[in-house]
């Protein structure tokens, strides 16, 4: 499967380095605004075509899937230009800035039969399958209670700072506690509380949100970009909790009985970057002809960008372009 890559920022190296290190795939073109930029990356990590724009990247028969690694504020744009093309797309998180734009492209993916998904990495790692057959098991017992975190230091950085660029800590570091809490504990929810504090730009710097569910449990999260956090994701049962630590790339899970005495340590397998596990979830629905993947339906992609929807309400934050 040869991958194109659209844009050719940090993201987007990653994206390179590992589709160098995979089997039955390809980093094989990459396209920027600019050619010289696109050439430069193209020539670091070996990719055989490089493209001064867009356009002439999704004319290349050889492209069988788009990554989209441009700001979230551009996704419905450049998402909707690939599948014009009839390009399938693996489109970055947060997948648009709304959840009207994510209805809009996955809408518009259905209508030209284009196959479309986010790129929302923990929704295809094998730890989520881990922590999911855990619950099961009845180990820790009836499930009450979850908190997840998730903060950086990242107030220099324009794409987490400017609204025109659908800034802020939640459609960047917050999509991970949300979608930690949407794995584990469904999105049958009976509503959503929430705090934020915001950066001078206007976007949201800091926030905590309260998940209240229609059964009583609850999962407690916040984010930010002021502060590093220790980025635990939490899981609390009558008989005891695990922590998952690093939770937008689970590194460990330790396992507590409910006096807080340590059971286990359960070990995650070893990966190129984490990336490979959505790239391969793209690769057998093509193979199979479907037009999403069951890891993140459309219909989980739209539940939580309705849910981020909510939370900007909350704290009276739009975007200049909504």
């Amino acid at each position: 499967m040869r991958v194109g890559i659209l844009g050719a920022g940090k993201i987007a190296r990653v994206m390179a380095d590992t589709l160098n290190r995979m089997e039955g795939v390809c980093a094989y073109a990459v396209a920027a605004r600019e050619l010289e930029r696109a050439e430069v990356f193209a020539k670091e990590f070996g990719i055989s075509k490089a493209y001064g724009s867009y356009e002439e990247m999704l004319k290349d028969e050889g492209v069988d899937l788009v990554y989209i690694a441009t700001p979230h504020s551009h996704h419905l744009e450049h998402g909707k230009l690939c599948i014009s093309y009839g390009k399938p797309i693996l489109c970055e998180k947060s997948f648009t800035a709304n959840a009207a734009q994510a209805r809009e492209l996955l809408r518009y993916a259905k209508e030209k039969n284009v196959f479309a998904t986010e790129a929302i990495w923990t929704r295809y790692m094998p730890s989520r399958k881990i922590i999911a057959d855990i619950m099961a098991s009845g180990e820790l017992g009836e499930m009450h209670m979850l908190s997840a975190n998730l903060g950086y230091c990242l107030t220099d950085k324009d794409r987490l700072t400017n609204p025109q660029l659908a800034g802020g800590a939640l459609l960047d570091v917050g999509v991970y506690p949300i979608n930690f809490a949407g794995m584990f504990f469904g999105t049958d929810i009976a509503g959503i509380t929430s705090s934020c504090v915001k950066f001078e730009t206007g976007v949201d710097g800091q926030a905590g949100v309260i998940l209240t569910y229609k059964d009583g449990r609850m999962a407690t999260l916040h984010m930010g970009m002021y502060a590093a956090t220790e980025q635990y994701g939490i899981i609390y049962g009558s008989k005891g909790y695990l922590i998952a630590y690093n939770i937008n790339n689970i590194t460990k899970i330790e396992i507590y009985a409910s006096d807080r005495r340590f059971i286990r340590e359960v070990a995650i397998p070893e990966k190129i970057s984490g990336y490979e596990y959505e790239v391969l979830a793209c690769k057998k629905a093509l193979e199979q002809g479907a037009l999403e993947c069951e890891e993140m339906p459309h219909e989980e992609t739209i539940r939580m960008m309705e849910w981020m929807d909510e939370l900007r309400n909350q704290w009276g934050i739009r975007y200049p372009f909504e």
